[in-house]
């Protein structure tokens, strides 16, 4: 369900502190189909020190997709997809975390973040790859596997149990952010707390650069091929930034244009443009609420966000050729060019 919609990364070098004192350095690695960026602050001497922590921090990422990804035959979430229903299955403390936080997020969500949705998602793949669309009957079969109801947590035993077969798993909504935050944890707790962990579009942060306020994320949105110096910009210090949307994966159907997004509630790819960029404490959460915020659209997107606490968001929307905003109130202003802001959604 991640969308490859990203974010540019843009840092300022320190103003009072010489080159000497301090050195940015960035790292770059291939996981989870897409690419990991580290950038990281250290002084002078601790280079070594920092590219040890780096390989550590990937080699967690590494380990990560091997327990998460759907798209590995072997990995830890497909070994529970293919285990019977009513069997207690003993996973890993990170397959169990991501299950728990992804279930309070459906909760959250009334259902539409759903990490149970593979079968949906796998229909709606091999419906874009034969160019056509699913049938009601297909769609039908999927949701009846579809739902998180169908599984039981056993936190004490660290077990999760299926009652339904033939249920599929996708942490595409939820894994980057979780990796990013566990690559970041290896940085801080070894010494390097102004660091910077970057996945596709999720984005988290540790402390501000020398002699900065924060770091500066500049957030793409749905018009791709902005330069730049025209990209919206924030400023961003222990915290994550995530943006999910509809860019560059789509196709084209009767004259309709389908995201690679599924809904759950239709069994379809999303047919208005629209994208989300969530603010929150760690990425776990921006990647999970974002895909949320995208899937339940501009307006009920913006009152899901503002019933919770700590998180913000900023949802765009594509009409008529022009991009349209919304924002939750603690959403900071972003630098840069000016947007068309759309009308408030009253609280309640």
């Amino acid at each position: 369900m991640k969308a490859f919609f990203f974010l540019c990364l843009t840092i300022s070098l320190p103003g009072p502190l010489s080159a000497s004192e301090w050195h940015l350095l960035t790292f770059k690695e291939p996981h989870m189909g897409t690419e990991f960026t580290i950038r990281a602050w250290t002084e002078e001497g601790r280079e070594s020190d920092l590219t040890r922590l780096v390989e550590r921090a990937f080699a967690r990422v590494k380990e990560l997709d091997a327990a998460l990804s759907d798209y590995l035959p072997e990995s830890e979430i497909n070994r529970l997809a293919k285990a019977p229903k009513g069997k207690a299955v003993i996973v890993s403390e990170d397959l169990f975390l991501v299950f728990e936080k992804a279930g309070k997020v459906t909760e959250a969500s009334g259902g539409v973040f759903d990490i149970t949705a593979g079968p949906l998602i796998r229909l709606w793949r091999m419906s874009r790859k034969n160019n056509a669309l699913p049938t009601p009957e297909q769609i039908a079969s999927a949701k009846a596997r579809t739902g998180f109801h169908h599984l039981v947590l056993d936190a004490e035993k660290r077990t999760i149990t299926k009652t339904m077969e033939g249920m599929l798993f996708d942490a595409g909504g939820i894994a980057k952010g979780y990796a990013a935050d566990a690559a970041l944890a290896i940085l801080k707790d070894g010494g390097f707390p102004r660091s910077l962990v970057a996945a596709s579009g999720d984005i988290v942060v540790g402390s501000p650069p020398p002699g900065e306020q924060g770091w500066r994320i500049g957030i793409e949105t749905l018009e791709i091929g902005h330069d730049l110096k025209d990209l919206q910009t924030v400023t961003l210090s222990d915290s994550a930034i995530s943006t999910s949307g509809d860019t560059r994966r789509y196709f084209e159907h009767g004259g309709v244009r389908y995201s690679h997004i599924v809904s759950p509630a239709t069994g379809l790819g999303l047919t208005e443009r629209t994208g989300a960029s969530v603010i929150a404490p760690d990425a776990t959460t921006s990647d999970s609420f974002a895909t949320a915020v995208t899937l339940l659209g501009p307006k009920e997107g913006l009152q899901f966000i503002r019933n919770q606490r700590g998180i913000e968001c900023q949802i765009v929307v594509l009409r008529d050729g022009h991009e349209a905003f919304l924002r939750s109130d603690g959403f900071p202003s972003p630098q840069g060019p000016q947007v068309q802001q759309e009308s408030p959604v009253p609280a309640p």
